[in-house]
């Protein structure tokens, strides 16, 4: 007698092959049967015409603190998605105080939680109990500014040794690797000799480097130079976040850019990406305008007003959805002034960009190397990106079934097992004796996204159920309420 029953379901492993019917059993959370014969459980659910797959794992997301205030985390869990990696773009969520500007900005006019390096974060997940499974990242940001707080410059000796002690705490507390953002505060200052001391103390202990490149737009290639140089002279692997080329004037680089890894892979490197399936981006305004978006800086490319919206202001909801283009119509000003305005309302507004070409989403999605990852921002209120709800019943509706950019089978191992495995997630991934039962049962014909730009916080269509570590967290399209997410720690 099984735990868990899953009856003849249309199976999709995770490791790309081609589907095949059997029923599943699970047993103390791991799934340890996979028969063509009937099996019998305490609970059982039909699969009959629907797909079983390993359950998502978003590679890329900022749920660090919202996965403390609100644990179901029901905007991933809907999707599909059994675990999260968080800690991503350099934003990390320890040590205390380097990750307090990013809290405050994400969670404007709440205390912090109780605690102070990344050993205490783990403890707060725990305690929190997550309905997914959570991996974590020390961002390279928040390390900084707790080792070095305030150093916009080259970091000196003694400030450089502040910032690998805080890392080495991260790496005994089981995180996962090491993000960087170099495109933000304070990042933004760190040079190559910095960025190669850190990542080498990841030599041996863990595999990756994640960056969010010093550009994604003019710069592009000589960004990949940086990182894939950083991760060669360290020893490490490179992991090119939310691959894109940003801005009008250069789409089509990708194509260039898509080069330099596989040259970099070819002669030996663990070079790979992530991606989310959608055309524009999401930031805080203030980014955009240190960078110079408005004035179609090489750190952004080509923009127009009209790219640019406005996702979130609790300062004044009016301006939520609206593009700096129309803003500067009704305040009857420049776009630059009219950013100077919302900034002047709300420091913290956040903004919804559009700045990417479809053929170049289709090109990244395609590339072997290619994991996905929401890039959600989880926002308070307003009009948040449509990724955070939507990044993978997107890609298995849109990118799949409709325009055959990739084979289903295809795009759920890079969702699952190589997405597992570059992350050193034992026995996650696959459904596989032995393996977490970390599962999603969906309707192939249905699944589809819900979250529009204009509606963002609409539920998938097409996901039946979902399980994390054998228990259900999602029935019928409905959070169940159950959280049996764990935090995953390194393996030695």
């Amino acid at each position: 007698m099984y735990d868990l029953v899953i009856r003849e379901a249309d199976i999709i492993d995770g490791k790309g092959g081609k589907r095949f019917k059997s029923s599943v059993g699970v047993v103390g959370g791991r799934i340890t049967a996979l028969s063509e014969e009937p099996l019998h459980g305490r609970v059982e659910e039909d699969g009959r015409g629907l797909v079983l797959a390993p359950g998502f794992i978003d590679v890329h997301s900022h749920d660090d603190f919202a996965l403390l205030q609100c644990p179901t985390l029901e905007w991933k869990a809907l999707q599909g998605v059994t675990t999260e990696i968080v800690g991503n773009c350099g934003i990390g969520a320890a040590p205390w105080p380097g990750a307090e500007a990013w809290y405050e900005k994400l969670n404007p006019g709440q205390a912090f939680p109780d605690y102070q390096d990344y050993s205490g974060y783990f403890r707060q997940i725990e305690e929190h109990g997550p309905s997914l499974n959570i991996g974590v990242l020390a961002g390279h940001g928040a390390l900084r500014e707790g080792g070095a707080p305030n150093t916009s410059r080259v970091l000196g000796a003694r400030e450089l040794t502040s910032v690998e002690a805080a890392l080495d705490e991260a790496l005994d507390a089981g995180v996962l690797g090491m993000s960087a953002g170099l495109i933000y505060e304070p990042g933004i200052h760190s040079d190559l000799n910095e960025l190669v001391t850190l990542s080498t103390r990841l030599r041996g202990v863990s595999p990756l480097f994640t960056v969010h490149l010093r550009s994604e737009a003019d710069d592009l290639l000589q960004a990949v130079d940086e990182a894939i140089a950083i991760a060669e002279r360290a020893g490490v692997g490179l992991q090119l976040s939310h691959h894109k080329a940003h801005g009008r004037n250069n789409w089509g680089k990708v194509h260039d850019s898509l080069k330099k890894v596989d040259a970099a892979r070819a002669r030996g490197m663990d070079v790979w990406l992530d991606q989310y399936p959608y055309t524009a981006g999401s930031t805080i305004l203030q980014a955009i305008v240190d960078r110079g978006g408005l004035d179609s800086g090489p750190a952004l490319g080509k923009l127009l007003p009209e790219d640019i919206v406005i996702a979130s202001s609790p300062g004044d909801t009016s301006l939520e959805g609206e593009s700096l283009g129309a803003l500067a119509l009704r305040f009857n000003c420049s776009p630059q002034k009219a950013a100077d305005e919302v900034l002047r309302i709300d420091p913290g507004a956040w903004v919804v960009v559009h700045a990417m070409a479809e053929t170049d989403v289709c090109t990244v999605m395609r590339h072997p190397a290619t994991l996905f990852g929401s890039d959600g921002l989880p926002t308070q209120g307003g009009r948040p990106h449509p990724r955070l709800w939507g990044t993978f019943p997107r890609i298995l509706g849109r990118y799949c079934r409709e325009e055959k950019v990739l084979e289903l089978e295809e795009a759920i191992a890079k969702m699952t097992y190589r997405a597992a495995q570059r992350f050193g997630l034992r026995d996650r991934g696959l459904v596989a004796e032995g393996a977490w039962a970390d599962l999603v049962l969906f309707d192939p014909e249905k699944i589809a996204e819900g979250a529009t730009y204009e509606e963002p916080t609409q539920a998938p269509r097409g996901i039946v159920s979902v399980w994390v570590n054998g228990d259900r967290i999602v029935h019928q399209g409905a959070h169940t309420g159950a959280r049996p997410g764990r935090a995953l720690r390194r393996e030695a």
